[in-house]
Order: C-alpha cells, then structure tokens, then sequence
C-alpha cells in the first residue's frame, strides 16, 4: 500500500498521465490530418475528454506534492475519464446499431461562451458521421479502443485512490498519506 501512495504523489505518476492523454491527443490528430480519417462531433467529444485527463495530469506534474492540488486533479481526471467512456458507449452504439432516429449532430454544442469548433477548426470541428465506421485493426473500431482506454483510465483512477481509502482509519490515512 505504501509504495503505491509513494507513487500517487510523486510526480512520474502525473507525467505518465499527461503523457499517455497526450500520446492519444496526437494519435487522433495523426489519424485526422494524416490518413484524412474525419472525426464526427463524438470523436471531438472524446478528443475534449481526453484534454481533460491531459489537463489532470499537468494540475498534477505541477501541484503533486500539494493535496488540494492533487485532490483538483483527481476529480478532473475522474470526470473527464467517466464521461470519455460514456460518449465512446453512446458512439459504438450508434455504428453497432444503426438508426435514423439514432444520430448525431453536424456542430459540437460547445458552451456560447467557449466555441472550440470556432477558436481551433482543425482540432474540434467535426467533419465526419457517427454511424461510420471508417478505421478498424483486428476487427475492432477506434469507439471500441477508445471505451478500452477511457475505462483503463477508470481502472488507473481506482488504483491511484484505493489504497489510501482502503486504510483502517480511511479519512485520517488519506490525510496523512497526502501531506
């Protein structure tokens, strides 16, 4: 138990982290601009919850050693990772069952206030359809790894957390364990 809270707060647990939402990050761009596959405005979701898991790891990189930081991150990195996962269920629905009373829209619903679609066409403007399937390796679809990774990130999350919440007296070994 104490090793894995050791590494919770150290800072190569963060970097792992932002490292591998940024290697995804670069892999849905590469797959956009580079083999011109277009992303459908769930594909831009996913792409934002995964910035945000990204954005976790940076909150983490740089206030690990301070709990209220750490504690911002996690709670970022949970609801990003949760949400990812439930737009890649909501996706690979959509391709796996068909129907024209089951679709997507054209334009991501972005807040007025923070228009993505608009600040970074090439990132966050959706060109493509959710029910195509335009990519598969091994007979598995991009939606299909992505609910892989958003839920092993899930999975990451409750290892990071548990063995600090797992202690006889939880509250007062979580505050302890993250001075």
């Amino acid at each position: 138990m104490k090793p894995m809270i050791h590494f919770a707060q150290s800072r190569l647990s963060w970097i792992i982290l932002a490292g591998t939402a940024l290697g995804l990050e670069l892999t849905a761009l590469f797959f956009q601009h580079v083999m011109k596959l277009d992303p459908c405005v769930m594909c831009i979701y996913q792409r934002l919850a995964i910035f945000g898991i990204f954005a976790a790891g940076l909150i983490g990189i740089i206030g690990h050693k301070n709990r209220f930081a750490r504690l911002i991150a996690i709670i970022a990195w949970g609801i990003s990772a949760a949400w990812g996962l439930k737009i890649a269920l909501e996706l690979v629905d959509m391709q796996m069952n068909p129907s024209p009373f089951a679709t997507c829209s054209f334009l991501p619903e972005f807040p007025t206030w923070m228009p993505l679609h608009e600040w970074l066409p090439s990132i966050f403007m959706p060109t493509g359809m959710c029910s195509d399937i335009p990519w598969e390796m091994m007979g598995v679809t991009m939606g299909q790894y992505m609910i892989g990774a958003f839920a092993a990130y899930l999975i990451a999350l409750m290892v990071f957390i548990i063995p600090a919440l797992s202690a006889s007296k939880p509250t007062q070994a979580f505050i302890a364990d993250y001075r």
